[in-house]
């Protein structure tokens, strides 16, 4: 009689892994979640080291969250947002506008690539309108990562996910070189990024005419390792922008909502962008949602007479869905009355350099430490180079937490409410876990 886990892997087709690891590793199989961890059909608590996917802000099962969900579900589902509205939609947009002081106009969707794809085809459609069409490009910094369909990875500098469909990608699109990683926000590039900035322009310059937008992951490039940059190449990069009329977009889809201690990662900068993406911790990992937010201004563009054929045709579904918007909406509820932000700069992020120093010195194979708020990576660095990372999340797993390692780089992206004793509990499984696996 097959197991689930092997009656599993006879049909489903497992994201982003090579499937052929399952058979000697086959799916965990999770029966229950409760704040930071699962629970396995063996009884077994797990940490959720990763958030399940960058996602799970705010944990497991929150009371909070469960009765909104539960509350709307008891007045309707789902409806479609064209020519329809609720009050429901009608706050959340109120809420994420009050995000910044400039983007005020929300198109909502379901995933974060849906939100990139949104704001890449909105900057290129606006200056069809403007009558400004020679400028159609796209640039993109180094190692970045905005999602995985055509759109988006073709503004991915990640060779992993971009090699084998680059026959498919427009010729339109540009690489930025040179980014002034940092490690932490004492680093002196940080808020002083001159010594660098001269190449970026030079870069920059030779595209200005032709760039319709500048797409960045704000200040952390998640997939390529957890990497910081400099805020103040990011506040030149916008002054650069306004400067040439060139649009900012800000993929903030893992860094939004807290992430980094504050709403936004853009804050950091003092910068607000053109267009704003917006998803993951947006339900704090409940139901599929993702926005995009631009100004006023560009909005404008957009509104006319219908015979103009100016409209932006382009929906989704479940845009906007009355069950997903409930929850996002007690999302910002939580985290305003738990005061989820004091929290995270406040003892979180602490608790979470502290271990990770501790773990580092303790197992003496972890380099490059680098945090930003409730974010902290660092890359193993074992003898002989081999697939450290894959057997560090074996070894974990058996000792209690789910950690996925961007190919050699440990990082611990837990539930922002995550209290200081499981990260305590989850340091020690980390030095357990990298002392097994060497």
């Amino acid at each position: 009689m097959r197991t689930p886990q092997q009656t599993a892997l006879r049909h489903i087709w497992y994201p982003c892994a090579q499937i052929k690891d399952y058979e000697k590793f086959p799916p965990l199989e999770v029966i229950a979640a409760e704040g930071p961890y699962f629970t396995l059909t063996s009884g077994e608590k797990l940490i959720d080291a990763v958030a399940s996917w960058w996602c799970k802000s705010l944990g497991h099962g929150h009371p909070v969250l469960k009765r909104a969900l539960r509350q709307q579900l008891d007045r309707f589902e789902h409806v479609l947002l064209a020519d329809v509205t609720h009050q429901p939609v009608v706050e959340l947009a109120e809420n994420l506008a009050g995000l910044t002081t400039s983007l005020d106009k929300v198109l909502f969707a379901s995933d974060g690539a849906c939100a990139v794809e949104m704001a890449l085809k909105m900057s290129a459609h606006v200056r069809r309108l403007r009558g400004q069409s020679h400028k159609k490009d796209f640039a993109f910094l180094q190692n970045a990562y905005h999602g995985e369909t055509i759109a988006t990875i073709s503004v991915s500098g990640l060779p992993l996910y971009r090699k084998h469909y680059e026959s498919l990608f427009a010729n339109n699109t540009h690489v930025i070189k040179g980014i002034p990683y940092v490690f932490n926000v004492d680093d002196p590039l940080w808020s002083d990024a001159s010594s660098v900035w001269l190449d970026t322009e030079r870069q920059l310059n030779i595209l200005a005419d032709k760039l319709t937008a500048i797409i960045v992951e704000p200040l952390l490039q998640g997939a390529a390792g957890m990497l910081l940059y400099s805020a103040d190449w990011l506040k030149r990069l916008r002054a650069w922008c306004y400067a040439n009329d060139v649009y900012l977009i800000a993929d903030e889809i893992m860094t939004g909502m807290g992430r980094t201690g504050k709403w936004l990662a853009c804050q950091h900068a003092n910068v607000e962008p053109d267009f704003l993406c917006l998803a993951k911790s947006l339900t704090a990992g409940w139901l599929p949602l993702s926005a995009m937010l631009t100004r006023s201004d560009i909005y404008n563009y957009f509104y006319d007479d219908y015979a103009t054929g100016k409209a932006f045709m382009h929906s989704h579904t479940y845009a906007g869905n009355a069950l997903a918007v409930a929850v996002a909406n007690a999302v910002f509820k939580v985290m305003r009355s738990e005061k989820t932000l004091d929290y995270v700069n406040q003892q979180l992020a602490p608790c979470l350099l502290r271990n990770m120093k501790q773990v580092a010195e303790q197992a003496g194979n972890l380099t490059n430490i680098r945090q930003l708020g409730a974010v902290i990576a660092a890359d193993l660095s074992i003898e002989p180079p081999g697939r450290w990372g894959y057997l560090l999340y074996q070894q974990a797993i058996k000792l209690g937490a789910l950690l996925r390692p961007l190919g050699n780089t440990l990082y611990w992206f837990l539930p922002l409410n995550t209290s200081t004793h499981v990260v305590d509990e989850l340091a020690e499984i980390t030095r357990l876990a990298l002392q097994a696996a060497h």
